[in-house]
């Protein structure tokens, strides 16, 4: 019992070294853009690994802002004063909650977080002050395809919220046409 004691405890001081160094060697990369695509890296390796893998918010990326995009189904509206509120929430606060997203070609597609990232691209000082990038998390692959991606919208938006009732109906619609059944729509989408 002994030695596996120690055997475990040496592992734990090679993983505070290699970090250690590791920290070191991203702090002398010379450019910004160096570093987030090193931590970002680190973060993907250090997932690969986690217990948690299987939740998104594991591994959290800063992407550039620009190569984050809209999907084309979300029906929420956020109104001015809580638009507002939302930009003292990330000037305040920081980014607390990820964008939550796809990747669709070369292109990195919203799930939820839509305001987030707006918040982001109209406020000069919010991005300055994370150099132009989002943080972002990816959807589970079974989640992919668009009914999926449709229904984890809408999960999303009424936890947090009202909907448009317009919207909502021409997603509902559009789930109906995918040969999504009343119950399948009941189930993920809580309608």
């Amino acid at each position: 019992m002994m030695q596996m004691e120690t055997i475990q405890f040496e592992k734990q001081a090679l993983i505070r070294s290699l970090a250690s160094e590791l920290r070191e060697a991203i702090s002398e990369l010379e450019s910004n853009d160096e570093k987030i695509d090193a931590l970002n890296y680190c973060r993907k390796e250090l997932h690969s690994v986690s217990p948690l893998k299987h939740h998104p918010v594991d591994c959290v990326q800063w992407v550039k802002s620009d190569n984050v995009e809209a999907n084309e189904y979300n029906p929420n509206a956020v109104a001015p004063p809580e638009m507002q509120l939302l930009y003292e929430s990330i000037f305040n606060d920081g980014y607390t909650m990820p964008i939550v997203s796809f990747q669709d070609e070369n292109i990195i597609r919203i799930v939820d977080g839509f305001h987030r990232r707006e918040t982001e691209r109209r406020n000069k000082d919010i991005s300055e002050s994370t150099l132009g990038y989002v943080p972002v998390t990816t959807i589970r692959d079974t989640q992919r395809d668009s009914g999926n991606r449709m229904a984890s919208t809408i999960r999303h938006n009424r936890a947090r919220g009202s909907h448009n009732i317009e919207l909502m109906s021409q997603i509902v619609s559009e789930l109906v046409e995918m040969g999504k059944g009343d119950a399948w729509i009941c189930k993920h989408v809580g309608m």
